[in-house]
């Protein structure tokens, strides 16, 4: 069926749907990655996006029931040079175009996906439509410059949790607090994580830690956090503009002299403006699984996989100071506190898809809670 893909800036691509009839729109932005396609459709940072994937041939593997990053696909919709309908793995129990139906989300191939990622690369990420309804470029066009843009939307709120809940390997499970109260079941240190749209990777590794865990959703207070008394508290991964949270970034600040605190992307963001520091949106952001950074603490380059388009100021922040760094564009990687114990991480060391070789942060903020509270 065919379709079109129109941007802001009066560019428009013709392919073909396949999955059918519909039309959708997002912001436009690339993927590097070659692999790790089904990670990539069900994390929940790509909330409001159409992600381009720079890798021609994407589906050859199909679609499996374990590797997913939650409950169901978040990409507003799959931009692809070649789909394969037909694939070939022992895990696969469907094939991607089947997995992007069964949830309603349009896949689109044909596409030049390297002058789309080149045209990005120059211009900016943009605001996009996919129809297979309108034939009219320059009407698509139009309604592209009506969407809402990135900056100012506060998606996070879409997707957070609306109770807080448990976590295992067969999914989240509501719990109801008794008096603001929660009963911790097991022995190791207890962690209040906040839940901007986690990746269950972070889950599995903060569990492999040690941590018994609480997850809450963004709107919960300082207030609340108390009442459930933690040792810890951890924040998450998430889409939008982090600006627009300025109630869970009041509340954060209240936290930052109570407890160790660990963030990851947006809860990275969320830490840093807290603290006093401010964030601006990149030109394309970072979204792929190649990209390096060098570990000031130890010396290391790590290739990370990341997913942000937007970025923290620190510099006119006393006793915060940078821990990592992007080698492509110098921006922010990760800070730590220099009077508090509070570590972050702007890209993604539970990969998910990707390269492991941040995961030691995991490792280095158990260090950080055993060292602050003794547990």
């Amino acid at each position: 069926m065919d379709a079109i893909l129109a941007l802001e800036d009066g560019t428009w691509f013709k392919g073909s749907s396949f999955t059918g009839d519909g039309e959708t729109g997002g912001e436009v932005i690339f993927n590097t990655g070659m692999t790790g396609y089904q990670e990539i459709l069900t994390d929940p940072s790509y909330v409001g996006q159409m992600v381009c994937m720079t890798y021609p041939h994407i589906g050859n593997y199909g679609v499996n029931l374990d590797d997913v990053e939650s409950s169901r696909i978040r990409v507003e919709a799959f931009i692809v040079k070649e789909c394969c309908k037909t694939p070939s793995n022992w895990r696969a129990k469907k094939s991607l175009p089947e997995y992007l139906k069964e949830y309603g989300v349009m896949g689109i191939e044909g596409i030049d996906t390297r002058a789309l990622t080149r045209h990005l690369r120059l211009h900016g990420a943009m605001r996009g439509l996919i129809s297979t309804r309108e034939s009219d470029p320059e009407r698509l066009i139009a309604r592209c410059r009506e969407l809402p843009t990135m900056e100012g939307q506060n998606l996070a709120e879409r997707i957070t949790p609306k109770k807080p809940y448990v976590w295992s390997e067969q999914g989240p499970k509501d719990v109801e607090l008794v008096n603001g109260k929660y009963e911790w079941p097991g022995p190791g240190p207890r962690l209040v994580v906040f839940d901007f749209g986690i990746k269950w990777n972070i889950l599995r590794l903060l569990t492999a830690q040690g941590f018994d865990m609480l997850m809450v959703p963004s709107s919960f207070t300082a207030e609340q956090v108390t009442a459930l008394s933690p040792d810890a508290i951890f924040f998450s991964p998430g889409p939008g503009d982090p600006a627009t949270l300025q109630g869970p970034i009041a509340e954060i600040s209240k936290m930052t002299d109570a407890y160790p605190l660990g963030g990851i992307c947006l809860g990275h963001q969320l830490l840093g403006s807290a603290l006093g520091g401010s964030t601006f949106k990149l030109k394309f952001g970072h979204h792929g699984v190649n990209h390096p950074v060098k570990d000031l603490i130890t010396g290391r380059i790590e290739i990370s996989s990341q997913n942000h388009g937007f970025c923290v100021d620190i510099s006119s922040l006393q006793d915060v100071e940078m821990t990592h760094v992007n080698l492509n564009d110098q921006t922010l990687e990760g800070f730590r506190h220099t009077k508090k114990p509070i570590i972050t991480l702007q890209y993604h060391p539970e990969a998910g898809p990707g390269p492991h070789d941040a995961q030691f942060f995991f490792t280095r903020f158990r260090n950080l809670v055993r060292e602050s509270t003794g547990k």
